[in-house]
């Protein structure tokens, strides 16, 4: 039987479980013990939370390797290729490695059912186990409690920021989604929250388990001037320390904080430059992602971030008021019709002159009739487009060289926005 190729193998994943999304971990369980998955690297970073997952992942990945360690990322979505899911040092693996991975897993599960996510977290389990590192950064897909990546239990568990989103698995109360995520945590290994107000739920379910939770605001914390910023934490000891004049970031600032008290946490090397040195390193395709093309023969200036909800919209806001520019916003944007759409806009409506939207290539895409008619309540300047690629264009079209164009809304609107980039190269 000749070998499949990932995109078979991709395709074959899709098919295999009757349902996308099928919480619990009984079945992947099983199959991680007949594969020997029981540790995948020397230490483990779990880390869940409604935005900042990927950034924090980022950071932290980027401070472990600037000690010349090895580590890995296991995160989703993926924007272009599979491969970004499962990365060793800042480098995708290879078709061929999750090809040998999936073929191990697909024999190991025998007559098993594995959704395709709970396939591809098992492959990537398999990869890092093989490839011995020295820490492995596993981001939650969704909730903590139930996703695939919690049958690892983690040597520190991280929560970004606890806010309301797929509400049909996780509650439609901050605590329900607090209980959720809190299900990452051990007995004894420590926590960290970086959310400034925390659900009950998170600090009692701490309690019931005896982690102890470190808080931002009490246990760390940052202070951002004008040209630089503060921090100040604990080591893994729990003695205070910091550090001063750190460099202003790409991504967000609150999150590299984060990444530097769970860093700590690990009890790695301590030194300011090398620490300076992988946060400055840290980057993240699709978040604020600034891209200067020529479109007849005039420079054009694009700005791609995958913001899908109020939250992540708000942040994305901050930047571009503090980041003024000579000319005009104009945004391109598609979005899922399970996101607060209105939430999104209430952020950054006001800071866009004029609006290209389109349904996305997604049986869970908003309609463009939903998104135009949410502009024109808004009295928004609004054209619909056939594609996220005739949106960009059209934008392109009237966009001088002090205007910027914004694209956002969804993993898969900069997908799209990339794809056209490659074709345009």
């Amino acid at each position: 039987m000749q070998a499949r190729t990932l995109e078979q193998w991709l395709s074959y994943l899709e098919q295999l479980h009757p349902s996308e999304i099928d919480m619990g971990l009984a079945r992947i369980e099983a199959v991680a013990q007949r594969l020997e998955l029981t540790r995948i690297a020397d230490q483990v970073v779990t880390v869940t939370g409604t935005n900042g997952k990927g950034s924090t992942c980022a950071f932290l990945a980027s401070l472990v390797a600037q000690q010349g360690l090895k580590v890995g990322v296991y995160s989703s979505p993926h924007l272009l290729r599979y491969n970004e899911r499962v990365r060793i040092n800042d480098q995708e693996v290879s078709d061929q490695q999750l090809c040998a991975a999936f073929t191990a897993v697909e024999q190991a599960r025998a007559d098993i059912s594995l959704t395709y996510f709970e396939m591809g977290t098992l492959a990537a389990f398999y990869l890092f186990a093989q490839a011995e590192l020295d820490v492995a950064i596993l981001e939650v897909g969704l909730g903590g409690r139930l996703d695939a990546v919690n049958i690892i239990d983690s040597d520190v568990a991280v929560v970004t920021n606890i806010g309301l989103d797929h509400h049909d698995w996780l509650g439609d109360t901050r605590d329900s989604v607090a209980y959720e995520k809190a299900g990452i945590f051990r007995p004894g290994r420590p926590a960290v929250c970086a959310d400034l107000a925390p659900p009950e739920r998170l600090l009692t379910q701490a309690a019931v388990l005896a982690t102890p939770l470190l808080l931002r605001g009490r246990d760390f914390d940052l202070a951002v001037s004008e040209n630089d910023w503060h921090w100040r934490g604990v080591d893994q000891h729990g003695q205070p320390i910091q550090l001063q004049a750190l460099p202003m970031l790409t991504l967000p600032v609150e999150n590299a904080a984060l990444a530097l008290q769970v860093y700590a946490l690990l009890g790695l090397n301590w030194d300011q430059a090398q620490l300076s040195a992988g946060l400055s390193k840290a980057r993240m395709p699709g978040r604020l992602q600034a891209v200067q093309i020529e479109w007849q023969g005039r420079r054009v200036q694009l700005l791609l971030d995958v913001a899908h909800n109020p939250h992540a919209a708000s942040y994305l806001a901050e930047r571009l008021q503090s980041q003024p520019i000579k000319g005009r916003r104009l945004a391109v944007l598609g979005v899922l019709d399970d996101k607060d759409l209105n939430g999104v806009l209430d952020c950054i409506e006001p800071q866009i002159h004029s609006w290209a939207v389109a349904a996305l290539p997604s049986p869970r895409s908003c309609k463009l009739e939903q998104l135009q008619q949410a502009l024109l309540h808004r009295q928004a300047s609004v054209t619909g487009y056939a594609s996220i690629a005739q949106a960009i264009s059209a934008q392109c079209q009237q966009a001088s060289a002090d205007d910027q164009i914004i694209v956002f809304g969804s993993f898969f609107t900069v997908a799209e926005a990339l794809k056209w980039l490659e074709q345009l190269a």
